[in-house]
């Protein structure tokens, strides 16, 4: 694994390097507690302020979308000077991605469903990028067989959440990259080694497919104008971890004649375990969207919480939400008002409601939106199609 594109960072009040107190943040690898402050300067990014979320309420009938009210997303690079451009004419487009190593599960749709919201609110085209050359290069044990078959599974997951066919783009990089390659030579010929160095962390082993491989991420973010002749910013929504390939696509961008993209990163939807980011490497702590609903009743049963040894305790001093990965559920997707939101926690805290209730509720919601995205799901595999780019 690439060390030097990792932040690790180890509690300072401890000689103790144990994996317990350690962030690591790349593209290819999330661990550890993450402090989001600490990414925002690390990272050189800016935090949502509350004047630009009322600038952005100013396009959403004066409300926020439940993931920015919450600071589910909380950081970017050029959302306002995006903003600024959109109110002078100057339309942007969406783009995002999945890397298809495996079952898509609850938190590879945080950023989606926000990204079907912008799409909706600003009525733009959304180019959706997957990457399956990249989860057949930095992983030796995978296949393109393999990479494939996901990605013809996570792409049913996308168009099950809402996305039209008419506004949404779907890239499939091997299939795709006659589309593709003229825009990434621009970019490659522009990326110097040692920037990509400095950026991910490349080592003499590092195979040269990957260090390409950047470039290859890039081009999305200018394919429109090469579609439709507009010269338009692209605005990407994703995880914080992806920001180093925007880093360098934003470097040349403006050399090539384009907008530098703009992005808006969220947080990361922990596991069912005691910490860390859900991960479809440890199944037993995520909700899949192909879970059936033993399989949700017995991961969440077994979920980590914020509660007390015994009932009895925790009636009496209350539990602690903000640690509990149930809690996180209702805070990122399945609590939409506010007010029940803080009526929970506020019970959670008083000992007034127990774990079991909260399991017990949650199972239930799992269960109907999982029911309800299967049966849309199934019925993509008919239309998918009809979201592939046409020549």
């Amino acid at each position: 694994m690439i060390k030097t594109a990792a932040l690790d960072i180890n509690d300072d009040n401890t000689n103790n390097s144990s994996s317990s107190n350690e962030m690591v943040v790349t593209p290819w690898e999330v661990k550890g507690k993450v402090d989001y402050d600490r990414l925002i300067k690390e990272f050189g990014t800016q935090p949502l302020t509350s004047q630009l979320l009322k600038r952005i309420e100013t396009h959403t009938d004066n409300k926020l979308h439940l993931q920015l009210e919450r600071k589910i997303f909380f950081s970017h690079r050029d959302l306002d000077t995006t903003l600024e451009l959109y109110e002078k004419g100057t339309k942007f487009v969406l783009y995002t991605g999945r890397g298809p190593s495996g079952p898509v599960h609850i938190g590879h749709l945080v950023p989606w469903i926000f990204t079907l919201h912008l799409q909706q609110t600003f009525k733009t085209r959304l180019y959706f990028q997957i990457t399956d050359d990249e989860k057949y290069l930095v992983n030796d044990e995978r296949d393109l067989k393999e990479t494939t078959k996901w990605s013809y599974e996570n792409a049913l997951d996308l168009i099950a959440l809402g996305f039209k066919p008419e506004d949404t783009f779907i890239i499939y990089n091997t299939k795709d990259i006659d589309l593709l390659y003229d825009i990434t030579l621009e970019v490659a010929k522009r990326i110097t080694y040692s920037t990509a160095r400095s950026s991910f962390g490349f080592q003499d082993s590092t195979n040269i497919g990957w260090v390409y491989w950047a470039a290859i991420q890039a081009a999305p973010c200018f394919i429109h104008k090469k579609l439709t002749g507009e010269n338009v910013p692209a605005l990407i929504p994703a995880a914080i971890d992806q920001d180093p390939y925007w880093r360098v696509t934003r470097d040349v961008a403006q050399k090539l004649g384009y907008h530098k993209p703009a992005q808006i990163h969220c947080r990361f939807l922990p596991g069912l375990g005691t910490g860390g980011k859900m991960s479809a490497s440890m199944p037993e702590t995520s909700i899949f969207t192909t879970d059936q609903p033993n399989d949700v009743k017995k991961k969440i049963w077994g979920a980590y919480t914020g509660g007390k040894p015994t009932a009895a305790e925790q009636r009496k001093t209350g539990a602690n939400p903000q640690i509990c990965s149930i809690y996180q559920y209702y805070h990122y997707i399945f609590e939409e008002d506010p007010t029940k939101l803080k009526e929970r926690e506020h019970k959670c805290t008083t000992g007034e409601i127990l774990c079991g209730e909260c399991k017990k509720d949650i199972t239930e919601k799992l269960n109907k939106f999982l029911e309800a995205h299967q049966e849309r799901r199934e019925k993509a595999k008919n239309i998918i199609e009809q979201y592939h780019i046409k020549r």
